[in-house]
């Protein structure tokens, strides 16, 4: 019998299968981090997931890096979201929301400043400025100690509004280069107060806020432990993450993204946790059902989910994959957004 199709619980939340459709950045909200109409199209196509994991959604003003990505800390934003939220459940899905702080990602003419641990640009490939033009990045200034815990309690604040606004849960993005990422990590966070001696500790504040407004049983964390995206690196990974999985135990799933060679180190970081994990990176079905196999709690699929809305069903008949557009992936309107076909109904 397939995994990859048997029901489970994560948290709070009943999953009729254990295929995860993974956040994936779009860039089709409006400038001001309203989310549209289309969005709920989009998400509502995919129901078929057990669990929708939303484009990542930025906290704070400070935190809205990039172009045309949603928010969560305005009224207006959390209104935006509602339609979403509750296309999704009127087809019988399931939806949390990520939640993130761009960090040195970003680019100062959308919101103003950017902002990280540490004063160090990423030095390869380039950014994208409020007029949506490839730009190189920026030198961050570096956080002070006194500002810090602000930022943990806008998570707090948006995870609030997210669940307000209808999501089943929300998912904190601590991994791909974003500001929680950046205090993990040696290569990013070289500051000598109490968050450059413990690394983790800009972690844990962040998850004590969000379960505080949301509970734990709502609440995930997504890592990156190995990804070299945006220069990241770490002088011990197995070390920072293990430390890193044990502090946030107790919260409804941690979301490991394997890029990068770290699925040799999702057992230890399962075992370190000790609850649900979700794994991501270049899955198939035949990869995932091993993977589910062994332990994993779910599988988590990104860009074939954004070429097929169906992708479930066609796991379930063998049939072939559509071909996802890459120029599509970010920005623009239904075209390689809403408009990729599904399968024929059959009887």
């Amino acid at each position: 019998m397939s995994h990859l199709f048997s029901s489970t619980r994560i948290g709070r939340i009943d999953l009729p299968n254990r295929a995860i459709m993974a956040p994936m950045t779009r860039t089709r909200a409006s400038s001001e981090g309203i989310q549209t109409p289309l969005a709920a199209t989009y998400y509502t196509q995919r129901v078929g997931a057990g669990l929708i994991i939303t484009e990542a959604i930025a906290v704070s003003r400070q935190g809205h890096g990039y172009p045309m990505i949603p928010g969560l800390w305005t009224d207006a934003q959390q209104q935006s979201w509602v339609p979403v939220f509750d296309a999704v459940h009127r087809a019988g899905g399931r939806i949390a929301a990520q939640l993130f702080h761009t960090g040195r990602s970003g680019h100062s003419s959308i919101f103003g400043e950017i902002v990280a641990p540490s004063p160090i640009a990423v030095r390869t490939g380039e950014t994208r400025n409020a007029s949506f033009q490839s730009v190189p990045f920026e030198t961050p200034r570096e956080l002070a100690t006194e500002e810090i815990p602000g930022i943990a309690r806008d998570f707090g604040l948006a995870a609030r509004r997210a669940i307000d606004a209808g999501a089943d849960a929300v998912e904190i993005h601590a991994a791909n280069s974003y500001l929680v990422d950046e205090f993990l990590r040696s290569a990013t966070n070289q500051r000598t107060d109490v968050y450059g001696q413990d690394r983790v500790r800009f972690l844990r504040e962040v998850v004590e806020e969000v379960t505080n407004q949301i509970g734990a049983d709502r609440t995930g964390v997504r890592f990156s432990p190995m990804s070299p995206w945006n220069d990241m690196s770490d002088e011990n990974p197995q070390e920072t993450y293990r430390r890193a999985a044990e502090a946030i135990r107790g919260v409804a799933f941690m979301h490991l993204l394997e890029a990068g060679g770290a699925d040799a180190i999702t057992p230890m970081l399962s075992e370190a946790f000790g609850g649900p994990v979700i794994v991501n990176g270049g899955y198939d079905f035949a990869r995932a059902e091993a993977a589910l196999a062994a332990g994993a709690a779910a599988v988590a699929f990104g860009v074939p989910y954004i070429a097929n809305p169906d992708l479930l069903e066609r796991f379930r008949r063998n049939a072939p994959l559509n071909t996802p557009d890459a120029s599509t992936f970010y920005g623009g309107s239904h075209r390689g957004y809403t408009d990729y076909p599904a399968l024929e109904r059959v009887a």
